[in-house]
Protein backbone atom coordinates (compact mmCIF):
# COMPACT_ATOMS: atom_id res chain seq x y z
CA UNK A 1 0.00 0.00 0.00
CA UNK A 2 0.89 3.37 -0.71
CA UNK A 3 1.03 5.91 1.23
CA UNK A 4 1.59 9.56 0.98
CA UNK A 5 2.54 12.68 3.41
CA UNK A 6 0.17 15.55 2.45
CA UNK A 7 -0.45 19.13 3.62
CA UNK A 8 -3.29 19.96 5.97
CA UNK A 9 -2.51 18.74 9.62
CA UNK A 10 -5.79 17.66 11.39
CA UNK A 11 -7.80 19.48 8.57
CA UNK A 12 -6.60 17.03 5.94
CA UNK A 13 -9.15 14.42 6.45
CA UNK A 14 -12.78 15.24 5.31
CA UNK A 15 -15.24 16.42 7.63
CA UNK A 16 -13.08 18.60 10.10
CA UNK A 17 -11.71 22.22 11.03
CA UNK A 18 -9.37 23.57 13.82
CA UNK A 19 -8.07 26.80 14.92
CA UNK A 20 -6.11 28.20 17.98
CA UNK A 21 -6.05 31.81 19.67
CA UNK A 22 -4.50 33.85 22.35
CA UNK A 23 -6.91 33.76 24.90
CA UNK A 24 -4.66 35.58 28.00
CA UNK A 25 -3.53 31.92 29.26
CA UNK A 26 -0.03 32.99 28.63
CA UNK A 27 1.24 36.28 29.33
CA UNK A 28 2.60 36.67 26.10
CA UNK A 29 -0.60 37.97 23.40
CA UNK A 30 1.88 36.79 20.31
CA UNK A 31 1.31 32.89 21.65
CA UNK A 32 -1.78 31.21 20.74
CA UNK A 33 -2.79 29.25 24.10
CA UNK A 34 -5.87 27.78 23.42
CA UNK A 35 -6.46 25.42 20.45
CA UNK A 36 -9.80 23.43 19.10
CA UNK A 37 -10.24 20.80 16.77
CA UNK A 38 -13.95 20.20 15.45
CA UNK A 39 -15.75 17.37 13.49
CA UNK A 40 -18.57 18.36 11.39
CA UNK A 41 -20.06 14.83 12.64
CA UNK A 42 -20.03 12.76 15.68
CA UNK A 43 -17.20 10.71 15.34
CA UNK A 44 -16.02 7.49 17.05
CA UNK A 45 -13.16 7.92 19.12
CA UNK A 46 -10.18 7.12 21.37
CA UNK A 47 -7.78 7.46 23.33
CA UNK A 48 -4.58 6.36 25.45
CA UNK A 49 -2.81 8.01 28.58
CA UNK A 50 -0.21 8.68 30.93
CA UNK A 51 0.50 5.88 33.13
CA UNK A 52 1.86 8.36 35.70
CA UNK A 53 0.11 7.99 39.07
CA UNK A 54 -0.62 11.82 38.95
CA UNK A 55 -2.84 12.94 36.28
CA UNK A 56 -3.99 15.50 34.98
CA UNK A 57 -7.70 16.17 35.55
CA UNK A 58 -8.33 16.83 32.26
CA UNK A 59 -7.22 13.27 31.29
CA UNK A 60 -10.03 11.73 33.88
CA UNK A 61 -12.18 14.17 32.28
CA UNK A 62 -11.58 13.22 28.93
CA UNK A 63 -11.53 9.21 29.73
CA UNK A 64 -15.12 9.32 31.29
CA UNK A 65 -16.21 11.69 28.20
CA UNK A 66 -15.03 8.40 25.97
CA UNK A 67 -16.63 5.89 27.32
CA UNK A 68 -19.29 5.09 24.69
CA UNK A 69 -16.06 5.81 21.99
CA UNK A 70 -17.53 9.18 20.77
CA UNK A 71 -16.87 12.50 20.29
CA UNK A 72 -17.14 15.56 18.30
CA UNK A 73 -14.05 18.04 19.59
CA UNK A 74 -11.13 18.70 21.18
CA UNK A 75 -10.62 21.49 23.10
CA UNK A 76 -6.69 22.19 24.46
CA UNK A 77 -5.26 24.48 26.98
CA UNK A 78 -1.37 25.43 27.14
CA UNK A 79 0.07 27.46 29.41
CA UNK A 80 -1.36 25.59 32.52
CA UNK A 81 -1.36 21.87 33.18
CA UNK A 82 -4.58 21.77 35.07
CA UNK A 83 -2.87 19.37 37.09
CA UNK A 84 -3.03 18.78 41.10
CA UNK A 85 -5.51 21.47 41.39
CA UNK A 86 -8.46 20.99 44.06
CA UNK A 87 -10.99 22.22 41.43
CA UNK A 88 -9.39 20.77 38.33
CA UNK A 89 -12.08 18.19 37.50
CA UNK A 90 -14.48 21.50 37.46
CA UNK A 91 -12.82 23.42 35.36
CA UNK A 92 -12.18 20.88 32.86
CA UNK A 93 -15.93 20.43 32.22
CA UNK A 94 -16.31 23.87 32.67
CA UNK A 95 -14.14 24.26 29.73
CA UNK A 96 -16.35 21.75 27.96
CA UNK A 97 -19.39 22.98 28.73
CA UNK A 98 -18.04 26.45 27.29
CA UNK A 99 -17.28 24.92 24.39
CA UNK A 100 -19.80 22.69 23.75
CA UNK A 101 -22.39 25.54 23.80
CA UNK A 102 -20.21 27.60 21.46
CA UNK A 103 -20.00 24.63 18.78
CA UNK A 104 -23.68 23.12 19.37
CA UNK A 105 -22.29 19.55 20.49
CA UNK A 106 -22.85 17.54 23.54
CA UNK A 107 -20.68 18.20 26.38
CA UNK A 108 -19.87 14.45 26.80
CA UNK A 109 -18.92 14.72 23.35
CA UNK A 110 -15.80 17.33 24.06
CA UNK A 111 -12.32 15.88 24.82
CA UNK A 112 -10.22 18.14 27.02
CA UNK A 113 -6.34 18.52 27.11
CA UNK A 114 -4.51 20.68 28.93
CA UNK A 115 -0.50 21.25 28.73
CA UNK A 116 1.96 23.78 31.00
CA UNK A 117 3.05 24.41 34.50
CA UNK A 118 1.76 21.76 36.60
CA UNK A 119 -0.03 22.57 40.18
CA UNK A 120 -1.10 26.38 39.45
CA UNK A 121 -4.60 27.29 39.32
CA UNK A 122 -6.44 28.11 36.12
CA UNK A 123 -8.59 30.37 35.46
CA UNK A 124 -12.24 29.69 33.27
CA UNK A 125 -12.32 33.53 32.70
CA UNK A 126 -10.02 34.15 30.00
CA UNK A 127 -10.46 30.98 28.58
CA UNK A 128 -15.30 31.34 28.87
CA UNK A 129 -14.72 34.82 27.63
CA UNK A 130 -11.87 33.47 24.05
CA UNK A 131 -14.37 31.06 23.39
CA UNK A 132 -16.80 33.10 20.44
CA UNK A 133 -12.98 34.19 18.74
CA UNK A 134 -11.72 30.54 19.07
CA UNK A 135 -15.08 29.07 17.33
CA UNK A 136 -14.72 31.66 15.03
CA UNK A 137 -11.22 30.83 14.52
CA UNK A 138 -12.14 27.21 13.08
CA UNK A 139 -10.97 26.63 9.65
CA UNK A 140 -9.94 24.31 6.93
CA UNK A 141 -6.78 25.87 6.86
CA UNK A 142 -6.48 25.94 10.90
CA UNK A 143 -4.43 23.20 11.75
CA UNK A 144 -1.22 25.43 11.88
CA UNK A 145 -2.92 27.42 14.14
CA UNK A 146 -4.21 24.78 16.71
CA UNK A 147 -0.74 23.19 16.60
CA UNK A 148 0.70 26.09 17.42
CA UNK A 149 -1.63 26.82 20.42
CA UNK A 150 -0.72 23.16 22.11
CA UNK A 151 2.52 24.76 22.20
CA UNK A 152 4.75 25.11 25.51
CA UNK A 153 8.91 24.98 25.33
CA UNK A 154 8.60 23.43 21.52
CA UNK A 155 10.63 25.51 19.02
CA UNK A 156 8.74 24.39 16.30
CA UNK A 157 5.33 23.43 15.27
CA UNK A 158 4.37 19.39 15.14
CA UNK A 159 2.16 18.93 12.52
CA UNK A 160 2.02 16.24 9.41
CA UNK A 161 -0.51 14.05 7.60
CA UNK A 162 -0.96 11.58 5.30
CA UNK A 163 -3.12 9.76 2.33
CA UNK A 164 -3.81 6.37 1.08
CA UNK A 165 -6.62 4.03 -0.10
CA UNK A 166 -9.14 1.93 1.19
CA UNK A 167 -11.46 -0.21 -1.14
CA UNK A 168 -11.52 2.64 -4.04
CA UNK A 169 -11.51 5.23 -1.55
CA UNK A 170 -9.21 8.29 -0.70
CA UNK A 171 -8.75 8.00 2.80
CA UNK A 172 -6.34 10.30 4.87
CA UNK A 173 -4.77 10.54 8.57
CA UNK A 174 -3.80 13.79 10.34
CA UNK A 175 -1.68 14.77 13.12
CA UNK A 176 -1.26 18.07 15.53
CA UNK A 177 1.24 16.82 18.69
CA UNK A 178 3.41 19.08 21.28
CA UNK A 179 6.10 17.94 23.22
CA UNK A 180 9.68 19.22 24.23
CA UNK A 181 10.43 18.07 27.53
CA UNK A 182 9.44 15.98 30.61
CA UNK A 183 9.01 13.47 27.57
CA UNK A 184 9.39 9.62 28.40
CA UNK A 185 5.80 8.06 27.60
CA UNK A 186 4.55 5.48 28.88
CA UNK A 187 1.56 5.24 26.98
CA UNK A 188 1.78 7.12 24.63
CA UNK A 189 2.90 10.96 23.98
CA UNK A 190 3.01 14.16 25.56
CA UNK A 191 -0.05 15.23 23.54
CA UNK A 192 -0.71 14.15 20.07
CA UNK A 193 -4.36 14.60 18.56
CA UNK A 194 -5.11 12.90 15.14
CA UNK A 195 -8.22 12.56 13.10
CA UNK A 196 -8.98 10.46 10.10
CA UNK A 197 -11.61 9.87 7.99
CA UNK A 198 -11.70 6.33 7.89
CA UNK A 199 -15.03 4.69 9.18
CA UNK A 200 -13.80 2.30 12.16
CA UNK A 201 -15.08 1.51 15.12
CA UNK A 202 -14.34 2.43 18.47
CA UNK A 203 -13.10 -0.60 19.32
CA UNK A 204 -10.64 -1.41 16.84
CA UNK A 205 -9.45 2.44 16.54
CA UNK A 206 -8.72 2.29 20.49
CA UNK A 207 -6.51 -1.43 19.47
CA UNK A 208 -4.81 0.33 16.42
CA UNK A 209 -4.12 3.40 18.75
CA UNK A 210 -2.73 1.19 21.18
CA UNK A 211 -0.57 -0.67 18.50
CA UNK A 212 0.47 2.83 16.90
CA UNK A 213 1.80 3.99 20.46
CA UNK A 214 3.73 0.95 21.20
CA UNK A 215 5.62 1.33 17.92
CA UNK A 216 6.52 4.74 17.99
CA UNK A 217 5.54 7.05 20.95
CA UNK A 218 6.76 4.80 23.54
CA UNK A 219 9.85 4.41 22.18
CA UNK A 220 10.85 8.39 22.10
CA UNK A 221 12.77 10.05 25.22
CA UNK A 222 13.98 13.44 25.99
CA UNK A 223 14.60 13.50 29.51
CA UNK A 224 12.81 10.06 31.38
CA UNK A 225 10.00 12.04 32.64
CA UNK A 226 6.92 10.59 32.28
CA UNK A 227 4.50 13.21 32.43
CA UNK A 228 1.34 13.76 34.23
CA UNK A 229 -0.58 14.75 31.23
CA UNK A 230 0.57 13.02 28.61
CA UNK A 231 -2.49 11.87 26.01
CA UNK A 232 -2.60 10.12 22.31
CA UNK A 233 -5.77 10.90 21.07
CA UNK A 234 -7.91 10.00 17.45
CA UNK A 235 -11.20 10.83 16.11
CA UNK A 236 -12.51 8.75 13.46
CA UNK A 237 -15.00 10.58 10.81
CA UNK A 238 -16.10 8.27 8.42
CA UNK A 239 -16.52 10.91 6.19
CA UNK A 240 -14.22 8.57 3.38
CA UNK A 241 -17.45 6.81 2.48
CA UNK A 242 -15.16 3.26 3.15
CA UNK A 243 -17.31 0.32 4.43
CA UNK A 244 -16.99 0.19 8.17
CA UNK A 245 -13.67 -1.80 9.48
CA UNK A 246 -15.11 -3.18 12.50
CA UNK A 247 -12.96 -6.71 12.22
CA UNK A 248 -9.65 -7.32 11.61
CA UNK A 249 -8.46 -7.97 7.75
CA UNK A 250 -7.07 -6.53 4.86
CA UNK A 251 -8.57 -2.80 5.28
CA UNK A 252 -7.71 -2.85 9.43
CA UNK A 253 -4.20 -3.62 8.34
CA UNK A 254 -3.78 -1.23 5.83
CA UNK A 255 -5.30 1.87 8.14
CA UNK A 256 -3.21 0.93 11.33
CA UNK A 257 -0.10 0.90 9.06
CA UNK A 258 -0.76 4.10 8.36
CA UNK A 259 -1.66 4.79 11.92
CA UNK A 260 1.87 4.02 12.80
CA UNK A 261 3.48 5.54 9.92
CA UNK A 262 2.01 8.63 10.45
CA UNK A 263 2.77 8.37 14.47
CA UNK A 264 6.49 7.19 14.03
CA UNK A 265 7.42 10.61 12.10
CA UNK A 266 5.56 12.36 14.83
CA UNK A 267 7.44 10.68 17.42
CA UNK A 268 10.84 11.62 15.56
CA UNK A 269 9.66 15.05 15.59
CA UNK A 270 8.93 15.18 19.42
CA UNK A 271 12.51 14.06 20.07
CA UNK A 272 14.31 15.95 17.47
CA UNK A 273 12.84 19.20 19.48
CA UNK A 274 13.89 18.03 22.80
CA UNK A 275 14.40 20.93 25.13
CA UNK A 276 17.92 22.41 24.02
CA UNK A 277 18.49 19.47 21.60
CA UNK A 278 21.02 19.75 18.43
CA UNK A 279 20.45 16.20 17.80
CA UNK A 280 18.07 13.54 17.05
CA UNK A 281 19.20 10.38 18.34
CA UNK A 282 18.02 6.80 16.58
CA UNK A 283 18.68 3.80 17.98
CA UNK A 284 18.49 0.56 15.88
CA UNK A 285 18.64 -3.12 17.21
CA UNK A 286 18.33 -6.10 15.25
CA UNK A 287 18.96 -9.48 15.78
CA UNK A 288 17.43 -9.33 19.04
CA UNK A 289 16.29 -12.61 20.87
CA UNK A 290 12.71 -11.46 21.30
CA UNK A 291 10.61 -8.38 20.78
CA UNK A 292 10.16 -7.13 23.70
CA UNK A 293 13.99 -7.15 24.82
CA UNK A 294 15.10 -5.27 21.07
CA UNK A 295 13.00 -2.65 22.42
CA UNK A 296 14.18 -2.30 26.00
CA UNK A 297 17.73 -1.81 24.82
CA UNK A 298 16.43 0.15 22.08
CA UNK A 299 15.51 2.80 24.41
CA UNK A 300 17.97 2.03 26.94
CA UNK A 301 20.68 3.70 24.68
CA UNK A 302 18.53 6.53 23.56
CA UNK A 303 17.76 7.46 27.69
CA UNK A 304 21.15 6.52 29.10
CA UNK A 305 22.60 10.36 29.55
CA UNK A 306 26.30 9.74 29.65
CA UNK A 307 25.59 8.76 25.90
CA UNK A 308 23.36 11.46 25.34
CA UNK A 309 25.83 13.74 26.53
CA UNK A 310 28.43 12.39 24.26
CA UNK A 311 26.71 12.67 21.15
CA UNK A 312 26.42 16.37 22.00
CA UNK A 313 30.52 16.67 22.30
CA UNK A 314 30.65 14.37 19.00
CA UNK A 315 32.27 11.65 21.16
CA UNK A 316 32.62 8.63 19.66
CA UNK A 317 32.15 7.18 23.34
CA UNK A 318 30.73 3.51 22.83
CA UNK A 319 31.75 2.36 25.67
CA UNK A 320 28.43 4.65 26.97
CA UNK A 321 26.32 1.93 24.26
CA UNK A 322 27.83 -0.81 25.65
CA UNK A 323 27.23 0.16 29.43
CA UNK A 324 23.15 1.09 28.29
CA UNK A 325 22.90 -2.09 26.94
CA UNK A 326 24.31 -4.20 29.55
CA UNK A 327 22.02 -2.99 32.18
CA UNK A 328 19.03 -3.06 30.23
CA UNK A 329 16.36 -6.13 31.66
CA UNK A 330 16.42 -9.22 29.64
CA UNK A 331 17.86 -12.29 29.16
CA UNK A 332 20.53 -12.24 26.66
CA UNK A 333 24.49 -12.24 26.16
CA UNK A 334 26.66 -9.35 25.25
CA UNK A 335 29.90 -11.18 24.06
CA UNK A 336 28.15 -11.18 20.62
CA UNK A 337 27.22 -7.63 20.15
CA UNK A 338 27.99 -5.45 17.04
CA UNK A 339 27.80 -1.22 17.52
CA UNK A 340 27.90 1.18 14.83
CA UNK A 341 27.74 4.77 14.16
CA UNK A 342 25.79 6.02 11.67
CA UNK A 343 24.62 9.56 9.25
CA UNK A 344 24.59 11.29 6.31
CA UNK A 345 28.60 11.58 6.39
CA UNK A 346 29.45 7.70 6.76
CA UNK A 347 29.12 5.09 8.59
CA UNK A 348 31.75 3.65 11.57
CA UNK A 349 31.69 0.30 13.00
CA UNK A 350 32.93 0.84 16.79
CA UNK A 351 32.55 -2.63 18.48
CA UNK A 352 32.24 -6.29 17.07
CA UNK A 353 31.50 -9.08 19.96
CA UNK A 354 30.88 -7.11 22.65
CA UNK A 355 34.22 -5.57 22.38
CA UNK A 356 36.09 -2.73 20.84
CA UNK A 357 37.48 -2.44 17.18
CA UNK A 358 39.95 -0.02 16.09
CA UNK A 359 38.60 3.34 13.74
CA UNK A 360 39.14 6.61 13.01
CA UNK A 361 38.85 9.22 15.26
CA UNK A 362 38.69 11.85 12.43
CA UNK A 363 35.58 9.79 10.37
CA UNK A 364 33.80 9.62 13.89
CA UNK A 365 33.66 13.40 14.24
CA UNK A 366 32.56 13.94 11.31
CA UNK A 367 29.76 11.42 11.73
CA UNK A 368 28.81 12.72 14.40
CA UNK A 369 28.90 16.35 13.48
CA UNK A 370 25.79 16.07 11.79
CA UNK A 371 22.06 16.81 12.90
CA UNK A 372 20.67 13.14 12.63
CA UNK A 373 22.55 10.58 14.52
CA UNK A 374 21.89 6.38 14.20
CA UNK A 375 23.55 4.02 16.67
CA UNK A 376 22.97 0.63 15.22
CA UNK A 377 23.23 -2.64 17.55
CA UNK A 378 23.30 -5.77 16.21
CA UNK A 379 22.50 -8.40 18.90
CA UNK A 380 23.08 -11.51 16.46
CA UNK A 381 20.71 -14.06 18.72
CA UNK A 382 17.82 -13.86 17.03
CA UNK A 383 15.43 -11.97 14.23
CA UNK A 384 14.13 -9.30 16.36
CA UNK A 385 14.41 -5.40 15.84
CA UNK A 386 13.56 -2.26 17.27
CA UNK A 387 14.08 1.55 16.67
CA UNK A 388 13.87 4.17 19.80
CA UNK A 389 14.30 7.78 19.36
CA UNK A 390 15.81 10.42 21.12
CA UNK A 391 18.27 13.55 21.34
CA UNK A 392 21.36 14.71 22.74
CA UNK A 393 21.72 16.19 26.63
CA UNK A 394 23.09 20.05 26.43
CA UNK A 395 23.54 22.83 28.27
CA UNK A 396 20.70 24.55 27.56
CA UNK A 397 18.17 21.60 28.96
CA UNK A 398 19.43 22.28 32.36
CA UNK A 399 18.83 25.92 31.39
CA UNK A 400 15.59 26.07 30.24
CA UNK A 401 14.30 23.74 33.29
CA UNK A 402 15.83 25.50 35.67
CA UNK A 403 14.08 28.53 35.13
CA UNK A 404 10.55 27.15 33.69
CA UNK A 405 8.14 28.66 35.62
CA UNK A 406 9.70 32.07 36.05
Amino acid sequence: MEYTFIEGGVCAPKGFSAGGVHAGIRKNPQKKDLALIYSDTECNAAAVYTKNKVKGAPLTVTARHLEDGKARAILCNSGNANTCNSDGEFIAESMCKSAAAAVGADESDIIIASTGVIGQPLSLEPIISSMEALKASLSKNGSKDAAEAIMTTDTRRKEEALSFELGGKTCSIGAIAKGSGMIHPNMATMLCFMTTDVAISSELLKEACREAADESFNMISVDGDTSTNDMFVIMASGAAGNALINERGEDYDIFKAGLIKLSKKMAKMLAADGEGATKLLECNVEGGPDRETARKVAKSVICSNLFKAAMFGKDANWGRILCAIGYTEGDFDVSPIGVSLSSESGTVLVCKKGAGVPFSEEEALKILDKPEIKINVNMNQGNEKATAWGCDLTYDYVKINGDYRT
